[in-house]
């Protein structure tokens, strides 16, 4: 059976994809090995979103009598707490599979393999195997968890993002290798549930490649919430035991814990697919290599998602997976990566869009910046949440927005307005000029706008 597209992988790129290509008349067939969604609806964002969720709610709980509240001491029932997590997973799980049912996209499970650039075979779960022919072909894969295999991986002591989230218990310490994204929002996770958590990043800051006053911050509220940082170190040795993992660090220093969390990027699933049948070439990383129309080097196949090597967000596979089909289906679409928000669930929340101030120089750009607390902001003092700041950095010419950073309540949706600011090229003479409700957190956003001039009114 011939298809229009074909597409190798149901996670936020593929199946996003999948619906698009429907809704403009095309037949397609995703397959998929696992569950749709992919790894961020099953083992990355909207679990661990859960499990942040679930946190919050302590909190509040922990923070009561600030309110005239008197909660008592919450007791955490950890494998309910872990349950919930399953069910919203479920739930949008199942909500994929109506959509595909809605849109008549044919979903096939098991795993794909390019004999020709127009054919696949499948290996499906049952043992079973079935080529299919298809005019054009989408991978996207996306990435699993990079172990060193020197630290002694087992899924068990050692542990990646996958085998986190499905503990039956909560570790009474927890050492994470990583203070990337990933290692700091379970770091912020397991603290919250009462684990003693280390983190050790080889780099001088955890967070290094946000904004550095805002990396700065977010190592002083970590050690407040009681996480160990050893930063500018890496591993020298891992030795597991009965009573969970020793660590010997580069500098000498031995750390213990229950268990160890490997948080050191992502490794892409190219493996095993049939790139070298069809002469699609891959990167130094194993990344397949694309143009902005989302192109391999084969011009009727298509990889997006992590496997490109972009940017390794759902959001951004999601695009990528439109843009694609776009393409397929005769329209002029290219991928524009220059506004793509990034947040980072920890406490408080981390979000930014655009360029940095250190990312300013870098580029030669004598750019202004405009900086508002939250401790300024009404609804954050009222809310009980005052700590950081929003930080916009705007051309010193034209005035035009060039980036945003947010360390604070809810930064992940304020950065919105933020990421609309910087595409459509607006000022921050404009944005301070666009009236915000009031008492809102969003005021932080329109008082930001203003300090670039010198002009904020509450500080």
């Amino acid at each position: 059976m011939a298809y229009k597209i074909v597409i190798l992988g149901g996670g936020p790129g593929g199946y996003v994809a999948a619906i698009r290509a429907a809704q403009l008349g095309a037949k397609v067939m995703v397959v998929e090995k696992d569950r749709l969604g992919g790894t961020c609806l099953n083992r990355g964002c909207i679990p661990t979103k859960a499990l942040v969720s679930g946190t919050e709610v302590l909190r509040g709980l922990r923070n009561s009598r600030e309110f005239g509240i008197d909660a008592g001491n919450p007791v955490i029932d950890f494998p309910r707490f872990m349950k919930r997590k399953d069910q919203v997973v479920q739930r949008l799980v199942t909500g994929i599979n109506y959509l595909f049912k809605k849109h008549k996209i044919e979903t096939v499970k098991g795993t794909g393999k390019l004999l020709s650039p127009n054919s696949v075979q499948i290996d499906k779960e049952d043992g079973s195997s079935e080529k299919v022919q298809a005019e054009n072909i989408i991978i996207a894969t996306g990435s699993r968890p990079a172990v060193n295999p020197s630290w002694g991986y087992d899924g068990t002591t050692v542990l990646t993002s996958d085998e986190i989230l499905n503990l039956t218990e909560c570790p009474k310490s927890l050492l994470i290798i990583g203070g990337g994204v990933i290692g700091c929002e379970f770091a912020g996770i397991f603290a919250e549930l009462g684990a003693e958590v280390t983190i050790v990043e080889i780099m001088p800051s955890i967070l290094s490649g946000i904004d550095k006053e805002a990396a700065r911050l977010m190592q002083t509220l970590f050690k407040k919430q009681g996480i160990t940082l050893k930063t500018g170190t890496g591993i020298q040795q891992v030795t597991k035991g009965q009573d969970g993992v020793a660590v010997t660090l580069e500098t000498g220093e031995e750390i213990r814990a229950d268990q160890m969390l490997v948080s050191v990027g992502r490794a892409f699933n190219t493996e095993g697919i049939g790139l070298d049948n069809v002469g699609v070439k891959t990167g130094l990383k194993g990344e397949i290599p694309v143009n902005s129309r989302m192109q391999t080097g084969v011009g009727n196949i298509y990889a997006i998602g992590d496997v490109t090597n972009k940017i390794q967000l759902a959001h951004v596979a999601s695009a990528q997976g439109i843009a694609a089909v776009e393409n397929i289906m005769g329209m002029e679409t290219e991928m524009d990566y220059t506004v793509v928000p990034n947040c980072i669930f920890s406490y408080p929340e981390v979000a930014s869009v655009g360029i940095t101030g250190q990312m300013a120089e870098e580029q030669g750009i004598a750019a202004k910046a405009g900086k508002f607390p939250f401790m300024a902001v009404g609804r954050a003092l009222a809310a009980g949440q005052a700590e950081g700041f929003v930080k916009i950095i705007a051309d010193p010419v034209t005035d035009k927005i060039l980036g945003v950073t947010i360390v604070g309540p809810h930064a992940s949706d304020l950065i919105a307005e933020a990421a609309l600011a910087v595409k459509l090229g607006a000022t921050a003479a404009q944005l301070a000029g666009t009236i915000h409700a009031h008492p809102t957190l969003a005021e932080a956003v329109m008082e930001a706008a203003e300090a670039v001039h010198g002009r904020s009114i509450h500080i």
